[in-house]
């Protein structure tokens, strides 16, 4: 069902025991949604806004976002599903932080190798980067004598989680080896530290 814009309230806390909703988007996502919303406005009726009936009007539980766009690009109504108003507070929480949850990850190498790149960054997918990855030996040879005793640990992060984990072992020790040793408190065998 289409409800004029007019009448739907963002999520400001309006029911009790449902807090203000708490997504936020601005800058260049903003741009991004907006882009999408143009490009495919028939997803805003495969993926309406959930509303709940309150005071005449109707408070947006989930869709904020994709509300705040659609007043930008001067919508004037948008398709909406009706929640009964008998909805406990329980569920309206739930489907508030639901909508927002992303379960799944997203499979690089497959975006990387069957995808068209640009095409996902034109649908508004934000992609790894690799900027401050120094390639410049990979051409080296290497001595494989060197890593027989050498095992690696791989953990995985989004782009935002890395540059963080990154930052703070920088700030333990200038090898993220010797930071994770020092934040374990374990000591390394045959190991010097170097002299600054």
């Amino acid at each position: 069902m289409n409800i004029q814009i007019s009448k739907l309230i963002n999520n400001n806390g309006q029911i009790e025991g449902l807090p203000k909703n708490p997504r936020i988007i601005k800058d260049y996502r903003f741009e991004k949604l907006k882009k999408s919303i143009q490009d495919d406005p028939e997803m805003l009726t495969l993926r309406e806004c959930i509303v709940m009936p309150y005071d005449k009007k109707y408070i947006v539980i989930c869709g904020n976002m994709r509300l705040k766009a659609c007043i930008d690009l001067g919508y004037k109504e948008v398709p909406c599903k009706i929640l009964d108003i008998d909805t406990p507070v329980e569920k309206l929480r739930a489907y508030t932080i639901k909508d927002n949850v992303g379960f799944g990850d997203d499979d690089h190498d497959l975006l990387a190798n069957e995808w068209d790149i640009e095409e996902l960054k034109d649908f508004g997918l934000e992609l790894p980067t690799f900027d401050d990855v120094d390639y410049s030996d990979k051409n080296k040879e290497i001595d494989t004598n060197e890593f027989e005793d050498e095992m690696i640990i791989k953990l995985k992060y989004t782009e935002i989680e890395y540059n963080q984990v990154k930052d703070a072992l920088s700030k333990v020790s200038s090898t993220p080896e010797d930071a994770v040793f020092k934040l374990l408190k374990l000591k390394r065998e045959n190991y010097e530290q170097p002299q600054f």
